[in-house]
């Protein structure tokens, strides 16, 4: 029987960082993909933060020579109204930039590095079993043959997003507390994509806050396309093969004629009622981080970064544990993603009921107020020097209240 040190289940963003951590800390890390890459992932909007947990992963500099879209900030529309932000102008010293890519050769790419520094990567491989003991866990995965095979573990890291591995076997999902919602998407040769449109993600609001519209621009001259709503929204406009959404996005107002020659690369897909929670991130002989833990919503492009945050941090206690050190993993761990899965739950939240957006389109935002806000959508929301983030519970409704007594005098 195999024996490694610690076993990563899936091979996206959080257990590519997490794998290529623990391999550069010189343990002996066997990744399990139930896929092969590359494959399709929507997320592809990313965000400053997440450069930082590449660069400590040694991933960073195989990521720059790919040449994706480089990412500069984010706008959002509503109607006539626009609120721009750059990260070049926010209230914490990090990144001031990243990337928008295609996930199928982002991923990949983070894979291919990581092989390369030595990690075992098997693709095909389904995690169908893991029993966990103190210090041994068994990991039974079925490959594409249909083939079982058991192996040894000291330590299990459940990365394995959507599929949420560690979470169904052993009975940790809940609802989120957030408002069904569901997505359709495509990607669409964008003939008509000015120069300026080409850095940054576009998000335009509709329905009275309750759906949105996103364009993100590739360095190949593609676009992601999608709308976020409620499921009945989303449902109506995946009839007929996206008919209704297709002509949505051609005629949508507010992107004034930018997709009215319609050029798909793919017929549109959709994704239902995809926010859920998890009982607990860690065990004994496990932890989980990325989409395994929680999902929140795609409005920030929080995804990739929460999953390299967790990844990262996961590995780095993992390696503690094994090097024989005490590790509190309700502290250090659990508690320190949910502060800032807990910001960017604040964030949703004001977005879709209103107070963010009343703030973002206000005649003035004060511009030191405009930095902190700006730092909370570069991913850097574990900075409690911000006040935005500090206080993240009360500060957006206050703030949103003081602008609505404003403007109705």
């Amino acid at each position: 029987m195999q024996v490694y040190d610690v076993v990563v289940i899936g091979a996206g963003p959080a257990g590519a960082v997490a794998a290529a951590y623990l391999n550069k800390m010189k343990k002996n890390v066997l990744v399990l993909e139930k896929e092969t890459f590359p494959r399709f992932v929507i997320g592809e909007s990313l965000l400053p933060h997440c450069m930082d947990h590449l660069e400590e992963a040694d991933l960073l500099e195989a990521v720059k020579k790919i040449g994706f879209q480089k990412k500069t900030g984010a706008a959002f529309y509503k109607e006539d109204a626009k609120c721009d932000f750059l990260f070049s102008e926010q209230h914490t010293k990090g990144w001031e930039w990243t990337w928008q890519v295609k996930r199928a050769l982002f991923d990949k790419t983070l894979v291919d590095e990581i092989q390369k520094k030595g990690v075992e990567v098997r693709f095909n491989s389904t995690v169908k079993k893991v029993k966990f003991s103190s210090d041994t866990q068994l990991v039974e995965y079925e490959d594409e043959y249909g083939n079982n095979t058991i192996l040894k573990a000291k330590f299990v890291i459940d990365a394995s997003g959507y599929g949420r591995v560690l979470p169904s076997l052993l009975d940790l999902n809940e609802p989120s507390d957030l408002e069904t919602r569901g997505a359709i998407f495509t990607h669409v040769v964008d003939k008509n994509r000015t120069e300026k449109a080409g850095n940054n993600i576009f998000i335009h609001a509709f329905n009275d806050n309750e759906a949105w519209l996103w364009a993100i621009p590739f360095s190949d001259g593609q676009t992601s396309v999608g709308v976020v709503g409620k499921n009945e929204l989303i449902k109506e406009f995946s009839l007929n093969n996206g008919e209704k959404f297709k002509n949505f996005i051609q005629n949508f107002e507010n992107l004034k004629g930018r997709f009215t020659d319609l050029s798909l690369v793919f017929e549109p897909r959709t994704i239902l009622g995809y926010s859920i929670g998890v009982k607990q991130m860690y065990g004994n002989g496990y932890v989980l981080c990325g989409n395994s833990t929680e999902f929140l919503d795609p409005v920030f492009s929080s995804g990739v970064t929460l999953a390299t945050y967790s990844g990262l941090l996961a590995a780095k206690l993992t390696y503690q544990q094994l090097s024989g050190k005490q590790v509190d993993w309700e502290t250090d761990y659990e508690n320190e993603v949910k502060k800032g899965v807990n910001v960017f739950r604040s964030y949703v939240q004001g977005w879709y009921n209103g107070d963010l957006q009343t703030i973002f389109f206000s005649d003035e935002i004060n511009p030191e107020i405009k930095k902190q806000i700006c730092s909370v959508l570069a991913g850097y929301v574990w900075d409690t020097t911000n006040p935005f983030i500090k206080k993240h519970k009360t500060i957006l409704p206050t703030l949103a209240k003081v602008v609505r007594l404003k403007q109705s005098i």
